[in-house]
């Protein structure tokens, strides 16, 4: 026997609270997109954006009870890719964990970026790029000690958020009803006052549920860092089960406010962002530094999650041999060291990129990204319909099921796949659709080389052994 004995596998760390893991699952779908980029979906469809927001809202909350099925089963840093590895094949798990992380790499300096924007407002000495590069420091620090430091910062930006929201409720909701002493309007005459409910027709609707679906990406992370917290299973089946309270509450609410206080039409939707606007309408003291404090949480949220959800994808990634093997190498803290320190060395050459050729080259990388969100959900149906049939062929019982299993989990491949072919065909999408598919042809040909390669050195193997 040899003295020398190879040292134990580490693996990752239950370091999240219960109640981190529950606010992860409220963050992930609370970002800028909502805060900001909201107003751009209300322009395109007037009020009845409210509908586009609830198609939109539904899709994900099947999407999420298909893959909380998969991750009760089996709970996994790797989430949707390494179901999909199992269920589809080793290719696909490989190219949309990769597509994952390739986009998530991607909106680390996007979100790094905004931050840095609103911090050089009120700090003009101090240039953007400096602001940018030391929040990207300050949060890839706090993932590298420990993933508790990961749950304290995330816990509390969306403590920030949830607060936010609520606070905004409540004082639409005064002057909607006639309350609030220094409203401009009151009442909810602007829903069909401006050409109607519906003035740009329901194309106009279903074009608002292409802007409005990538706001909700990111509810899928509570997968990922269940697997890092005690009762995975347990957390999993919670954060699955209040999806539709938080879409209700976060979303359609807040845009029903908007809609019902701000001209689908006004000018300045587009210019401030659609709480600001209807902040500006009730008169609220300070809404620009209020709003500009909330989005500034919102991106460093979205940033610090976007980390980590890249750092445990590359992980798993290479805990499966689908990528170098020191990305699986985890700390003693039970941190994925390397995973981190390449996720954000990625994030800073975006910002470096981004800085360095204004408006160009990472505006052409972040095009790519345009439909990986469309699919994810796409796999993760396929996923669940597949292995629902391995399960069913085992005898094993499920403890969360997909509701009308297989009716439902077919509708959303039908509908995925709908947008998916509109994008396409369509002017506004085309490129962005063209773009994400030429990155993921390029990474399913990669996927297909490795397993190529792998066949023809498994003779040459088994020979020399013989």
């Amino acid at each position: 026997m040899s003295s020398l004995q190879e040292k134990p596998q580490r693996s990752l760390k239950h370091g999240l609270t219960s109640r981190q893991v529950s606010m992860i699952s409220i963050a992930g779908i609370i970002g800028a997109g909502l805060f900001i980029g909201s107003s751009n979906a209300i322009a395109k469809a007037g009020p009845a954006i409210l509908i586009s927001y609830m198609i939109t809202g539904l899709l994900v909350l099947l999407v999420m009870r298909m893959l909380g099925e998969m991750a009760i089963a089996d709970p996994n840093s790797g989430s949707f890719s390494t179901y999909a590895g199992r269920a589809i094949g080793p290719w696909a798990g490989f190219t949309i964990g990769w597509l994952y992380w390739w986009f998530w790499v991607l909106i680390i300096p996007v979100e790094a970026i905004a931050g840095a924007d609103i911090l050089h407002a009120w700090y003009p000495d101090v240039p953007s790029w400096a602001f940018a590069f030391l929040i990207m420091i300050v949060l890839s620090c706090s993932n590298l000690i420990s993933v508790k430091n990961f749950g304290k910062f995330e816990y509390w930006f969306a403590l920030v958020k949830v607060v936010a929201i609520i606070g905004f409720l409540v004082v639409c909701l005064m002057g909607v009803s006639g309350v609030w002493p220094l409203a401009q309007t009151s009442g909810v005459e602007n829903l069909w006052s401006n050409g109607g409910f519906m003035p740009n027709g329901f194309g106009a609707v279903l074009a608002g549920v292409l802007v409005t679906i990538f706001s909700f990406f990111g509810a899928e992370i509570v997968t990922i860092a269940a697997d890092e917290t005690a009762n995975p299973k347990d957390k999993i089946r919670r954060a699955t089960n209040l999806v539709v309270y938080r879409i209700a509450i976060f979303y359609v609410f807040s845009i029903f406010f908007i809609v019902a206080l701000v001209p689908w039409n006004d000018p300045r939707l587009l210019q401030v962002g659609s709480f600001q606007r209807a902040l500006e309408i009730l008169n609220v003291p300070g809404a620009k530094f209020l709003i500009d404090v909330v989005v500034l949480v919102a991106v460093t949220s979205c940033m610090n999650s976007g980390l980590y959800t890249a750092s445990r994808m590359l992980y798993s990634l290479g805990a499966r041999g689908e990528a170098h093997p020191l990305t699986k190498r985890i700390s003693g803290s039970g941190v994925p060291t390397v995973a981190v320190l390449l996720s954000t060395l990625a994030g800073f050459v975006g910002c470096f990129v981004n800085f360095a050729f204004p408006g160009k080259v990472f505006g052409f990388l972040l095009s790519t990204t345009g439909a990986i969100a469309l699919l994810v959900y796409l796999v993760i149906a396929v996923s669940q319909l597949r292995m629902r049939a391995i399960v069913e062929r085992e005898g094993t019982e499920l403890a969360f099921k997909m509701w009308l299993f297989p009716w439902l989990t077919w509708l959303v491949i039908v509908v995925i796949s709908l947008v998916l072919g509109y994008m396409l065909f369509s002017p506004d999408y085309r490129y962005e659709t063209l773009m994400t598919a030429t990155v993921t042809a390029l990474i399913l040909g990669i996927a297909f080389y490795r397993k190529r390669a792998r066949i023809e050195h498994q003779p040459q193997a088994m020979t020399e052994q013989g």
